[in-house]
């Protein structure tokens, strides 16, 4: 299919926009141009074109990780309701999320062929968890609501060498990036976002296996002694990061590991908490996370740290993605420097620089119209009604119809 779309086209480095046509064949980009003939046109004139944005921290299989979901309903019912999330992701304006943890390699092979409307993703099937740790679904009581089934194994490992066994049966599932919980979280009842989980010797072992495949590794990890043993252990990003100090973000920074603060899923569980509408082991938590967030944050940015987009949507509703630009702000960020965290940047963090990110010609036409300023209004592009049209492979996924 061949077509252009016409809009202000936003110089994402200067914030300079200009009238411009995307020339759009077979799925990638083939040219901007300042005329077109002979090809249909979306006429976008006065809205604001923007590559699509990519999520790096979403649970796209989960609705809120609700226990009695996991034991009342059907497996079957479990992917219907992820094609909401799917959807509602998409039209927010998120054509890539990368997964992290629970999308299996067959939603991802569904997403690619465009059998549903979906957002391209990387996959990390199941995350690696320790035994009674933030992915170890036993509870107090010894009953296990963990969701398994073929091409979805099961999450626990314990010791060097069950650890490079667990890493090699998520790669053999098909998994993109490895994802691995080295401290606890909120939302587990066994276990707190400070707690350590993992050694250093550990979690080497699972960046090195996931080396052998060229994968990269993903760390939740909220507590310090996690974040620095994932420093040491040589991984890609960190999740959350919630209790990092100074010393530690310009280690960070040095080495050029990525953090996903995932601003979105600490405010809300914070306001959810704060409503009693969290399972109770987990409201404390969720409170004095978010209390030393933000600041930690602040200080993660000063000292340089590449702070790039994600939700962790799944954890929190799905379609509100963009919120997390406007959290970025917060922190320091200039907007234009928050629009790069969400597309330049996070491409860059996926190793996905050469497909998406920027509108340049031979990238994949994923694109995203606004008919407000995202610079003078980054807020609002929080509201999926303020996204008028969203490209992914140069396939219309949304236009101002639907």
């Amino acid at each position: 299919m061949r077509f252009a779309v016409k809009g202000e086209l936003l110089d994402l480095e200067s914030g300079d926009h200009e009238r411009r046509y995307i020339l759009i064949d077979n799925g990638k980009i083939a040219s901007v141009e300042r005329h077109v003939k002979g090809v249909d046109v979306v006429d976008a004139s006065d809205s604001f074109i923007l590559p699509g944005f990519i999520d790096l921290h979403v649970h796209i299989m989960e609705d809120g990780f609700r226990v009695e979901g996991k034991l009342e309903d059907p497996l079957s019912l479990y992917f219907y309701k992820a094609l909401e999330n799917m959807r509602k992701t998409l039209h927010a304006g998120v054509t890539t999320v990368r997964d992290a943890g629970l999308a299996d390699l067959g939603v991802r092979m569904a997403s690619e062929a465009h059998m549903i409307q979906s957002p391209s993703m990387q996959i990390s099937v199941t995350p690696l968890s320790v035994t009674g740790g933030h992915f170890d679904f036993h509870t107090r009581s010894g009953m296990n609501i963990e969701r398994t089934y073929p091409g979805l194994p099961s999450s626990i490992c314990d010791g060097v060498s069950d650890v490079r066994k667990k890493t090699r049966e998520v790669l053999r599932a098909g998994a993109d990036v490895v994802k691995v919980m080295a401290t606890g979280g909120v939302m587990s009842s066994t276990d707190s976002p400070s707690d350590t989980q993992f050694t250093v010797k550990e979690l080497a072992a699972v960046v090195e296996e996931a080396s052998f495949r060229g994968k990269r590794v993903m760390v939740h990890a909220h507590g310090l002694q996690g974040i620095r043993n994932s420093l040491r252990a040589g991984v890609h990003s960190v999740e959350h990061g919630t209790y990092i100090d100074g010393r530690t973000a310009a280690e960070m920074s040095e080495r050029g590991v990525y953090l996903v603060p995932t601003f979105l899923v600490t405010r809300l569980n914070c306001r959810r908490a704060m409503r009693g509408e969290l399972p109770e082991y987990s409201r404390k938590d969720a409170i004095e996370v978010a209390r030393v967030h933000r600041d930690n944050m602040e200080t993660a940015y000063e000292n340089g740290v590449r702070m790039v987009m994600g939700t962790d949507s799944g954890v929190i509703e799905h379609g509100r993605n963009l919120m997390e630009l406007f959290y970025l702000t917060e922190i320091g960020m200039e907007p234009l420097e928050a629009l790069r965290a969400g597309t330049v940047h996070a491409a860059e963090c996926m190793g996905w620089e050469d497909r998406i990110g920027t509108l340049d010609r031979g990238k994949i036409a994923d694109i995203v119209i606004t008919d407000v300023d995202p610079v003078e209004e980054i807020e609002k592009l929080s509201d999926p009604g303020n996204i008028q049209w969203v490209i992914r492979d140069g396939v219309i996924y949304r236009s101002p119809d639907d």
